[in-house]
């Protein structure tokens, strides 16, 4: 079964929002899809999360975000973007994963498991917070090897080693020792990254300078096996007690997907899909991508407060092509 729109917007989260939100501005026929939940990525962000951003840079859609506090929570943010959802009357369609985009003559159709969606625009808004950066190391498939962090309960009076030195690994590991973890990290570099949040990092270095924390610098995990780790670090080979492995080594793009519909990867590190920086359009016309995957592996470029206006940028763009 096929359904014509002269949109398809792929993922529910800020930047898809406010794509839809601009299209219907402009009374064009959209529909997004998103595979999992409303604002998925922040749904997986751990539970007691606090933004770094302020709530009025998180506003969408000139709708008033209002906090309790200067820096909005998760659980904040998730009623911000039902309510700018709720009333705006988005059209979504939610557990419809976009597994094939084809194009043709006419548009593309966009494939899912359930339908298919003929359209003549794709923007892609998927985020980054879907695929985690793999330490690609033994053991890394044990089950208590975990990627995403959502609640310290679990790590009671368990020995913990947190990979990483940038927010996620900080908030962590402080959160898990308060809780009562034996915590333990271990920092490829010389020295935690000093964009952590600003209230976050006194905290977690002077935690490792008294001692309560340890940290393992200029070293890295080599081999996790069921009831310890092995890491290399300056003074050799060390060996510690480990129940489980917190691996906050960041998140990326799924390539997979975006090659597998033909946008391009640019071959630097960044790794950033072949767009036009001033419209968002792909390689392939017609197709966009929105957000922070605009900027590939560089993950720290991009947030909701500097990318809420691509919709905008797109959809004018588009506009000027229905003319």
């Amino acid at each position: 079964m096929n359904q014509d729109f002269d949109i398809v917007i792929i993922g529910a989260g800020p930047s898809g929002i406010a794509t839809a939100i601009a299209a219907q501005k402009k009374k064009l026929n959209y529909i997004i899809l998103e595979k999992g939940y409303l604002v998925n990525s922040i749904y997986n962000f751990p539970t007691n999360m606090t933004f770094f951003s302020t709530s009025i840079k998180l506003e969408i859609g000139n709708t008033p975000f209002i906090s309790h506090v200067e820096k909005p929570t998760r659980k904040e943010a998730l009623e911000y973007y039902r309510r700018v959802v709720k009333s705006k009357n988005l059209n979504i369609k939610y557990q419809s994963e976009v597994n094939n985009i084809r194009g043709n003559e006419n548009g593309f159709i966009v494939r899912t498991k359930e339908r298919s969606y003929k359209t003549k625009y794709v923007i892609v808004a998927t985020g980054y917070y879907d695929k985690p950066r793999l330490l690609n190391i033994e053991g890394e498939g044990l089950s208590k090897v975990k990627h995403y962090y959502d609640d310290a309960h679990p790590y009671i009076g368990m020995d913990v080693l947190v990979v990483g030195a940038a927010n996620s690994a900080c908030d962590v590991a402080l959160e898990t020792w308060q809780k009562g973890a034996n915590v333990t990290m271990v920092v490829r570099g010389s020295e935690l990254y000093k964009k952590v949040k600003y209230w976050i990092l006194p905290n977690i270095e002077n935690r490792i300078k008294e001692g309560s924390i340890k940290a393992y610098f200029n070293s890295e995990l080599l081999k996790i096996e069921q009831e310890q780790v092995v890491m290399k670090t300056p003074e050799g080979s060390v060996k510690i007690k480990n129940d489980y492995v917190l691996a906050m080594t960041g998140y990326m793009p799924n390539y997979k997907f975006l090659e597998s519909i033909g946008i391009n990867i640019s071959e630097s590190k960044d790794k950033v899909p072949e767009h036009n920086p001033n419209t968002f359009e792909t390689n392939i016309p017609n197709l966009y991508i929105a957000g922070v995957i605009s900027a590939g592996l560089n993950t720290s470029q991009l947030f909701i407060e500097n990318t809420r206006d691509h919709g905008e940028i797109i959809i004018h763009d588009i506009l000027s092509k229905m003319k």
